[in-house]
């Protein structure tokens, strides 16, 4: 796994330093707008582009040299932060600077993470495929540890330009990285370009898994589950900025809070394994997050918000690694690009939906709501209270408990368990 290790050490410094840039202008964002709308649009606009992209990342990463696909997305990354950073620093920055380059970083990030993650497989055992994915969620949950606390550090004595700054040394030591190793590769499918093999390419892998009652069911639970999850989520840093009258020691402290629950589950799962049957630990993943951001939902203060976000970040690596191996596991290496393309095309379209819906979901409608005398309004304030953020907080509740149904309906459906099977180590 030295390879793998090598660019997962890049991926994690990188990522540190694109998480405190994205710290640093959800709070500029907020000071500017004050409106949750304005900051579920970066999200909608960063998945928007993306769906659409994947439509033909498959492709593309099936064709083409992953380790050069990698590298072309931290590049992309670059230039776009350096915009962000000639644009506030001429005092241009405007909030639809933001929306833009979350649709660029986005596009070509999609291929980015397609290559990496369809790279896995060539560069570790089967046994490790749970360990390696569970690693990966270090990255994440890693740079929400640090990147909260640096850049709420260095902000005040850098400044915004400071944190640009470090975020572009940080995509240098990622390309390094890349440039230090070598990636295997697949087999390559036949070249062609007549417009039938292209369509061929293009529609691959939704023919793959729909022929496929198993992993058709697979994409069903998980699209459902990430719809009510990005949901609630696309309405998280409002929610808390508005209950805690825009506090950026709050909003930091839960995302570490994030950070160390998602770190302490990748490390257990990488030490574990996990689940023998890794529908186990999907399923098991998406209810205890689910219960987990409802005690979050429901909560009004701190000691509840960091305990339950802890909780809650505990269960993807779990939930994200079983389901990654799933795929790995009943999918060959040089079909992974396309078929792993397809299913995150109809999970990304649902979320970009579901994103687009909650911002003006909190802002006209819940919020509004919960200011009213209506009857079932009052009925609510004594759970979720009054102000600013509680009808968000209904929101975010009712899309937790939605995580938890979807769970549970995965345990009711045993043409799932059909998906345990496991293929040979490719070769390494």
């Amino acid at each position: 796994m030295r390879i793998f290790t090598v660019i997962w050490f890049g991926q994690l410094v990188s990522t540190i330093g694109s998480y405190m840039t994205e710290f640093a202008l959800v709070l500029w964002a907020w000071e500017v707008t004050g409106s949750a709308t304005a900051l579920t649009l970066v999200g909608f606009f960063s998945q928007l582009p993306r769906a659409v992209i994947t439509l033909f990342a498959g492709v593309i990463v099936d064709r083409c040299n992953r380790k050069h696909l990698m590298m072309l997305g931290d590049a992309i990354a670059v230039l776009s932060t350096v915009a962000l950073l000639l644009l506030y620093a001429t005092e241009n920055l405007q909030i639809w600077h933001l929306y833009l380059t979350s649709a660029v970083n986005s596009s070509f990030g999609q291929i980015q993470q397609l290559a990496y993650s369809t790279s896995v497989s060539l560069m570790v055992p089967s046994s490790h495929y749970t360990r390696a994915n569970s690693m990966e969620s270090v990255v994440h949950y890693g740079s929400a540890i640090f990147a909260p606390a640096l850049a709420g550090s260095f902000y005040p004595f850098i400044g915004l330009i400071g944190i640009f700054l470090i975020d572009m040394v940080t995509f240098g030591v990622a390309i390094v990285t890349l440039l230090a190793v070598t990636i295997p590769q697949p087999s390559r499918i036949t070249e062609s370009s007549r417009l039938s093999a292209i369509w061929h390419d293009l529609t691959f892998g939704f023919k793959y898994f729909f022929k496929n009652s198993s992993l058709r069911l697979l994409v069903l639970i998980t699209a459902l589950f990430w719809f009510v999850h990005d949901l609630g989520g696309a309405i998280y840093d409002p929610m808390i900025l508005a209950r805690s009258n825009g506090s950026a020691q709050v909003l930091a402290s839960t995302s570490v809070a994030a950070g160390i629950g998602g770190v302490v589950g990748a490390i257990g799962v990488s030490i574990w394994g996990g689940f023998k049957r890794r529908l186990r630990g999907l399923l098991v993943g998406m209810v205890g997050a689910g219960i987990s951001k409802t005690v979050f939902g429901l909560g009004r203060t701190v000691s509840i918000w960091i305990p339950a976000q802890f909780c809650s970040s505990l269960n993807f690596p779990l939930l994200g690694s079983s389901e990654t191996a799933i795929w790995m596991a009943n999918v060959a290496p040089n079909l992974q690009g396309r078929v792993f393309a397809a299913s995150s095309l109809i999970v990304q379209i649902v979320s970009a939906f579901a994103t687009f819906l909650a911002g003006p979901l909190a802002d006209r409608v819940l919020e509004p709501a919960m200011m009213s005398n209506h009857v079932v309004t009052i009925a609510l304030t004594r759970i979720f209270g009054t102000g600013p953020g509680a009808g968000m907080a209904v929101l975010y509740v009712l899309c937790s408990l939605g995580m938890v149904l979807a769970g549970l309906w995965g345990c009711t459906l045993p043409k799932l368990q059909q998906l345990e099977a496991t293929q040979s180590d490719p070769p390494m």
